[in-house]
C-alpha cells in the first residue's frame, strides 16, 4: 500500500481494521504454514524455520509455534527417507546412501538424525557416513 502512495497512518489504520475482523492473522497463518511443512512436506523443524523467516514471521512467533509442534523429527525423517528410497533402488548402496541423506539434509533434519534414517530407510548396516 505504501508503494501504491498511501500515507503511513492510512495503512495502519486499514491493517488494523482487517486484523480486527480477523482477516489478517500472521500466527494463523504461519500455524498453517508450519503444520503443511511437518506434515505433507515432512521438512525438519529448521526448515520450517527458515520457510516462516522467508514469509516475515517474527521470531517469537516461529519459537511459540514449533515449541508447541509434537516432537517427530526421526518418524518424519524415516517417513520421508521410505518414500524416497525405492527410487535409489538401482543405485549403488553407497550412493543411494548419501542422496537419500542429503535429501533428508536439505529438508532440515540434523545430519545424525537424516543418516539414521537413511540407512533405516535403505536397510544398511553400518555403512559408513
Amino acid at each position: 500500500m505504501r508503494q501504491a502512495g498511501f500515507e503511513d497512518e492510512e495503512v495502519e489504520d486499514t491493517l488494523e481494521r482487517l486484523e480486527g475482523v480477523g482477516l489478517i492473522d500472521d500466527e494463523a497463518f504461519a500455524r498453517q504454514l508450519a503444520e503443511h511443512q511437518l506434515g505433507a512436506r515432512k521438512a525438519g523443524r529448521r526448515s520450517v524455520e527458515r520457510a516462516l523467516a522467508a514469509k516475515g514471521v517474527a521470531p517469537e512467533t516461529t519459537r511459540a509455534i514449533l515449541a508447541e509442534a509434537p516432537e517427530r523429527e526421526e518418524e518424519r525423517a524415516l517417513e520421508l527417507a521410505t518414500s524416497r528410497a525405492g527410487r535409489l533402488g538401482g543405485l549403488d548402496p553407497t550412493k543411494a546412501f548419501a542422496r537419500l541423506s542429503s535429501l533428508l539434509v536439505r529438508r532440515g533434519y540434523d545430519a545424525d538424525v537424516a543418516r539414521r534414517a537413511a540407512r533405516r530407510a535403505l536397510a544398511i548396516d553400518g555403512l559408513e557416513d
